[in-house]
């Protein structure tokens, strides 16, 4: 009896923890704070290290308040236009790439216009290409910017400089150079290069022609007007994303980065790091990003912030390298990189590998538990090479999986033999101490140290389970590798829910099914196979516990049905196997199987509890 208390306590316990997880990490998305608050300290003095615009400048010791620069918040001049008409207002020069297409503006000189040619708003192969860049005026204005601040250099290239241009494409071994004259004896070229997937490489040259020396200082900045949509949960990053040298890892979301103090001015908030060496700032989607990265070998001031004019939110991560000394004559460079484009976990890994950045790799959310969703996804990306399939490479881990548990999961599985074998002993000590349960409970653990049996081996499978399970949610919920990835039949993407739906008959009724109600073909296969695992063990004595484990399937059905298809197949697919091996265990160990007398059994009490609602 003690032992069917444990298992209860045990079962019940193991289905909280996978409840709670679910509401915690999935179900749980973050309620939509309130718009940010007013700059509560107006009188606040303007910190030493950024621009009223939110770009890092030099302190006064260093040269003086910095010029205007670009990227301040927008103006009053009517609302926002179309996307098309926004870019019609500057001349500019194409992006042609195989993974890119967009344009460069020459008024202003900024990267405001990229689309995404390999990525799809839908799985339909002719919907529209993920546009991540759009400039200024338009409805969801984000872009990247480069340039110089510092004090007495006259004008200095803003977002209203018309910029000359020796070419007209920008593509992969084509690199094009902006030219710029000031007037006053400066002379600005920026040659932008891009390679074959996302990254620009953007070489700031100046020419000082006066008579004068100057001072100056590189920046780059991600620039994004509004807040976006953001997808809410726990599980995952959207918003600021950084690393800056010896302080590591920095995010912020745009709700947290609101409710930093006062930063350059009392309608701007943020923070900035100073002395840094290493490392990106950017701003982070689901599955896509766009990053500022410096020279990763001398020392830069790194910052995100959040302007605001009352009605538009800036965000910006920016960086600001040290002061550059130009003498009467000479001339210097910056060199700075800019990524824009889809978190594809090898390109993001090559980046970093090839190019130095420190630690770009966490620009992908692989959360805490990094050291079972990398693995994970490294299999995974294996049997996909392989096959050609994700969904057959989840089938394939998983028995994988299995296998290097096998040790384990034997032994588990021997010890819930052993204990059936003596279930006849444990019924004889129960109705012997039936009055006495502390005596009934020191006999039953006497015959587990007997015939050597662990109670809670039985554990062992469903612990193994539950850090699988959440890695692999974790894989299909943030790599871009498998959004939009098929399996067979109706399962076009595995990162989204089976769409099928059993209010409908799966389609066959002419109405969609509501979306509160994610009950498809496979999560009901999902219950069936966990239904079927339960009743190869005997049915427990308690009528309390045999409900539980009766309703638990039912349960896990509609708690899966809003997960990542690939999730629910994987958790049937394991099932299926665990069922598969206990039942060989249970033979080889001369045990009977009560899968097929619990059927009959559970079906016969469905069938008798309706006869007698009939007679009644």
């Amino acid at each position: 009896m003690g032992n069917d208390k444990t298992n209860m306590f045990v079962a019940i316990g193991l289905s909280l923890l996978v409840l709670l997880g679910w509401q915690y990490f999935v179900a749980g998305p973050r309620m939509e704070q309130q718009r940010l608050i007013e700059a509560q300290n107006k009188a606040a003095q303007q910190p030493p290290g950024v621009t009223p615009d939110g770009v890092p400048s030099p302190s006064p010791k260093e040269g003086g308040p910095a010029a205007p620069v670009p990227g301040t918040l927008p103006t009053a001049q009517g609302g926002p236009i179309s996307r098309e008409a926004a870019l019609a207002r500057s001349p500019r020069i194409r992006i042609e790439t195989p993974a890119l297409s967009g344009s460069i503006a020459l008024k202003g000189g900024r990267i405001d216009d990229v689309s995404l040619k390999n990525y799809r708003e839908t799985v339909d192969p002719k919907s529209p290409e993920i546009v991540l860049f759009s400039p200024a005026g338009s409805e969801t204005p984000y872009y990247a910017e480069f340039g110089w601040v510092g004090a007495n250099a006259g004008p200095l290239p803003t977002n209203d400089t018309l910029w000359t241009s020796d070419g007209k494409t920008l593509s992969p071994g084509m690199p094009v150079t902006l030219t710029w004259d000031n007037g006053a004896g400066l002379v600005f070229k920026r040659i932008v290069a891009v390679d074959d997937k996302y990254m620009f490489t953007v070489r700031e040259e100046v020419e000082n022609k006066g008579s004068g020396a100057v001072t100056l200082y590189p920046y780059s900045l991600v620039s994004r007007w509004g807040k976006p949509h953001t997808q809410g949960y726990y599980v995952l990053h959207e918003g600021m994303i950084g690393y800056l040298g010896n302080d590591g890892l920095q995010e912020f979301t745009y709700d947290k980065l609101a409710k930093e103090g006062a930063y350059g001015g009392a309608n701007t908030k943020g923070h900035a790091w100073t002395g840094v060496t290493g490392g990106f700032v950017g701003i982070t989607d689901k599955y896509w990003a766009a990053a500022a990265i410096p020279d990763q070998e001398t020392p830069y001031t790194g910052a995100f912030t959040d302007r605001t004019d009352g009605t538009t939110n800036v965000y910006q991560a920016s960086v600001r390298g040290d002061a550059v000394n130009l003498a009467a004559g000479a001339s210097a460079t910056a060199t700075q990189r800019l990524f824009a484009g889809a978190k594809e976990v090898n390109v993001i890994n090559n980046y970093e590998k090839d190019l130095g950045i420190k630690h770009f790799d966490l620009m992908i959310d692989w959360g805490w538990f990094f050291f079972i969703t990398k693995p994970m996804f490294r299999a995974l990306d294996f049997f996909y090479h392989l096959f050609g399939n994700f969904g057959v490479s989840i089938l394939v881990v998983t028995f994988c999986l299995k296998l290097l548990f096998l040790p384990i999961a034997n032994r588990s599985y021997v010890s819930m033999a052993k204990m059936k074998a003596v279930q006849p002993e444990m019924a004889a000590i129960r109705e012997r101490y039936k009055d006495d349960r502390l005596k009934a409970q020191q006999a039953t653990m006497e015959l587990y140290k007997k015939e050597k049996i662990n109670p809670v081996a039985g554990c062992w499978p469903v612990l193994i389970q539950i850090p699988v399970f959440f890695a692999l949610y974790k894989v299909l919920f943030i790599t871009i590798e498998m959004r939009h990835a098929p399996f067979f039949g109706w399962i076009h993407d595995l990162a989204a829910p089976d769409p099928t739906s059993i209010v409908n008959l799966f389609g066959l009724l002419p109405f969609p099914a509501p979306d509160f109600v994610h009950l498809g073909v496979w999560p009901l296969i999902m219950g069936v196979t966990m239904f079927v695992q339960m009743k190869m063990n005997p049915a427990p004595p308690d009528p309390v516990q045999a409900q539980i484990f009766t309703f638990m399937p039912i349960v896990f059905t509609f708690m899966l049905g809003s997960f990542p298809a690939g999730l629910v197949i994987y958790w049937a697919w394991n099932n299926t196997l665990s069922v598969i091996q206990q039942y060989v265990i249970m033979r080889r160990n001369g045990v009977k199987v009560e899968l097929w007398d619990n059927l009959r059994s559970t079906f016969r009490r469905g069938n008798g509890t309706k006869t007698a609602a009939t007679k009644s």
